[in-house]
Order: C-alpha cells, then structure tokens, then sequence
C-alpha cells in the first residue's frame, strides 16, 4: 500500500490522506487549508486524484481543517461514499453549510469590488450543489467495531477525545497474501478535557500516522488554566469591559461554556451576561446535545443537576446578524464568544474592530492559532492588526490560556504512542509545524529506537 499526503505535511491543516492498493483507493480527510493567503489559495482544488476511481473517503472528525474540501471532491466527480461516525457527520454538513455561506459573502463582496473596478467576476470553488451532494453521500462509522469501506479495507473507530464523534482509525488492509494495518491518529484530545471521553490508544499497527500539533511542548495543567481564566474573568468584570473569545464553533466553545457554567456552580464567578454570537456554534451545541452517549461520566453527571437550567438567563445565544450587531450597543461588563477560532472570518472581526483599541477590553485566545491569520498576530504582540481593511490599534489586554486547547500536548501525544511502540511500528509524524514535529521525532528516535518520516506536501510512503 502506498500513502500520499496532500495536506497537514510540514503544516497543521488541509488534512487529506490518499491511500491506495492494488485493488482499492480511499482518501482519509479532505480538509481546508487555513492561515494566509497562500495557504487558503490551495482551496480552490481538490486534492489530486482521480475521483471516479476513489472508493471510499474517510473522515476522522468534522472540523474543517479536515473536511472542508469535500465538495470540491464532489465537484471533481467524486460519487462514492463519505464515511464518519454519527456525531461527525451530523457537524461536518453543518461545517460544509456554513463554509458555503463564508465563501458566498466573500466572494460577493470581492466581485463587488471587481466589477467597480471593470475586472471580471471570480467563480465559487463550489456551489451549493456540491455541498449538498457531499451531504447525501455521507455514511455512519460505528465505533469498535471492524467496517469495510472498500474491497479489502476495514476501519476501527477508537475514540480521539478531541470532539464529539472524532475518531483515531485502524485501517486494515488486505492485498492478496499481504495483511497490514496502518493507524490515523486523527486529531488527539488532551486527557481530562470536559464533555467527551478520553482518547483511546490502539495496541498494534504496522505503521502509525501521528498528529503533533503540539509536539514540541506541553500545555498548562487544565485546572491551573482554568484558575487563570477565572481570575483575568474577574479582572475583566470589574473593569465594565468587554470580553472577546475567538473560539471554535464546534469543540471550543462548548468547553468553554462548560468551564464558566462550572465556576457559576461552585461560586469561583458571579453570574454574568455571555453572549454566544455564533449560529454555527448555536446548532454545534444542538447537536452535542443529540448524542449524550458520547459525553463523559462529568458531562453526564452535570446534565442531571439541575444547573444547565439555571444558567439559560445569563447565557444568550445570538443567531441573527441584527442580533450580533445590536452587541456594539450593549455595555460590558460581558462575555461575547465568536467565530472563527483563529479570528480569519465570522463575527469575532467585527467584535475586533470595534473593541480591540479599547484598553477595558480583554481578549481570551484559547485555541490554536495557524501562521498568518488575524489571531496569530494578535498573539504575536503585533501593536496593530488589519482588519476589513482598516488598520486597528491593540490596546487591550490579550491573554493566550493555551491549556484549554483540545490538542494533545507532548507528553499526552507519546503516552498515546507508547501502547504502541512495543510493535514497533513505522512513524509518519504529520499535522505539525516543523518546530513541533521535529523535537517529537527525536523524543521518539531517541526513546523507542524509531526514526519517524516527515512528509511534506505531495511525499509518498509505501508500506
């Protein structure tokens, strides 16, 4: 079997794997690029490969990065199956939906700017058709259980802890007298994170595909992150300030909703107004809602208590635009978590440029964010930043709370490896920036005896 990396190689998204063998073709993810310019110009094609002949593609969760590039696979002619669990494909249509409507307001705004300027208009990369088409091919993955998505190719689901319904895979391949087995880590959660269960390692493989996101370092202990979260909360409250949370639709936000409603119950904060201005992350958590065999024995236990219904009256779900718009009026002190994480799009730009100059604003950074995007130069210190074409001062007060992210650290992404390093596997370590993946190779090298491979973007490896 040969593997090809049309993605998350010397990078952390467009995560889309081509694997092939003598008698079937699937593709694991087939994610979006993110960051700047050059990275998000790779979205206007598919990966490339033949797609009247792909068997089957392969989801490992539903955030973008991982399956934002279907409907360009649709558009290409692909007609075969998109295979995910449950969880994950019901969030990947809502994922693929809202990235039409993305695309769609950019690009009227740009042929706007195109046409006054007597230049001709840009097509979409994909229309509604193709996002719908996506849809309708999608097909349930159960967990645990061995499941053939092509001739000779089975996949086991385990649990990668890192959203609802995401998923490490075990690809099972069978060519002729020939029996391997090659395992996708997917993108692994930390131990311990709120809501969904914990990742669960596989015990063999003939080679294993690992994420390293985070490879070079480990996060904060969560509860120190929580407790820093509740104090700089508490400082911003008394300041009458705004509080912006670029968050993740789907992941991120509900963890963060999940950690404030647990300092409202044991008394660590005051009740005070949150404003969830986010359609997409208003129907993520909908969703999250509809599959409560996947939450973890805490989440399970919260749901009971009582405490979600008192909460409802601080926490304000805003799904219009008029509604959004109306929170420039509103006063602080409050909390307002929008889209997108890395602050690249969605409403948190907006919230940006009309609050970023003001020094009675907090900004809560508590995710990932890719080289390039808004979000990255804010972290970076940058002392103004663009933002719809107009250059914004930044005079509040940024705090990056990197323990709340729903990456595997260092030492969580090796304990992962490490029930597998008796079988001694093959190591491809990708979804990484060279700064991170190459101090995880040498740990491994150095620890297990194995030298990983390093793909970059279009690299092969047989097995």
């Amino acid at each position: 079997m040969k593997i090809t990396f049309f993605g998350a190689a010397g990078g952390v998204t467009g995560t889309a794997y081509y694997c092939e063998s003598s008698v079937a073709r699937i593709m694991i993810d087939c994610g979006m690029f993110q960051g700047g310019r050059r990275d998000e110009s790779r979205n206007k094609t598919a990966p490339p490969v033949n797609y009247t002949k792909l068997d089957a593609i392969v989801l490992t969760h539903a955030h973008l990065d991982h399956c934002g590039r279907l409907p360009l696979a649709v558009r290409e002619g692909y007609r075969g199956p998109i295979f995910g669990t449950p969880a994950t494909l019901d969030l990947a249509a809502l994922v693929l939906r809202d990235s039409l409507k993305v695309q769609t307001s950019d690009l009227d705004k740009l042929n706007r700017m195109l046409v006054r300027n007597g230049k001709s208009k840009i097509k979409p990369a994909f229309e509604e058709v193709d996002v719908e088409g996506a849809i309708l091919q999608m097909k349930p993955l159960p967990y645990h259980q061995p499941f053939q998505v092509a001739k000779g190719m089975n996949i086991t689901v385990d649990e990668a802890g890192h959203i609802l319904g995401s998923g490490s895979l075990k690809l099972s391949v069978e060519d002729g007298l020939q029996n391997k087995s090659v395992i996708f880590s997917g993108d692994l959660g930390a131990a311990g994170m709120p809501i969904v269960r914990d990742p669960e390692p596989f015990r063999e493989a003939d080679m294993v595909i690992l994420e390293s996101t985070y490879g070079d370092r480990d996060h904060k202990p969560l509860h120190e992150t929580i407790d820093e979260a509740i104090a700089i909360i508490r400082h911003a409250l008394q300041s009458k300030g705004k509080i912006l949370v670029p968050s993740f639709a789907i992941g991120r936000t509900q963890d963060i909703i999940y950690y404030i409603e647990q300092a409202f119950r044991k008394g660590g904060l005051q009740r005070f107004p949150i404003y969830i201005d986010s359609p997409m992350a208003i129907e993520a958590s909908r969703i999250y809602m509809n599959h409560p065999e996947l939450f973890d024995d805490e989440m399970k236990e919260f749901m009971t208590s009582g405490e979600p219904e008192r909460d409802k009256g601080f926490i304000h779900p805003t799904q219009t635009s008029e509604e959004s718009q109306h929170l420039n009026d509103v006063q602080g002190p409050c909390m307002i978590i929008a889209g997108s994480g890395m602050c690249n799009a969605g409403r948190i730009k907006h919230h940006l440029r009309h609050n970023l100059w003001k020094a009675e604003t907090s900004v809560l950074i508590v995710g990932y964010q890719a080289e390039g995007t808004l979000g990255r130069k804010i972290v970076d210190g940058a002392q103004s930043v663009k933002i719809f074409g107009e250059m914004i001062k930044v005079k509040a007060q940024v705090h990056k709370l990197g323990g709340f992210s729903a990456h595997a650290g260092q030492t969580d992404l090796l304990k992962w490896f490490n029930a597998l390093a008796p079988d001694r596997p093959r190591v491809v370590l990708t979804h990484g920036e060279e700064k991170a993946r190459i101090p995880l190779a040498e740990i491994i090298r150095h620890r297990y005896g194995i030298q990983p491979f390093l793909p970059q973007f279009g690299d092969s490896i047989e097995l």
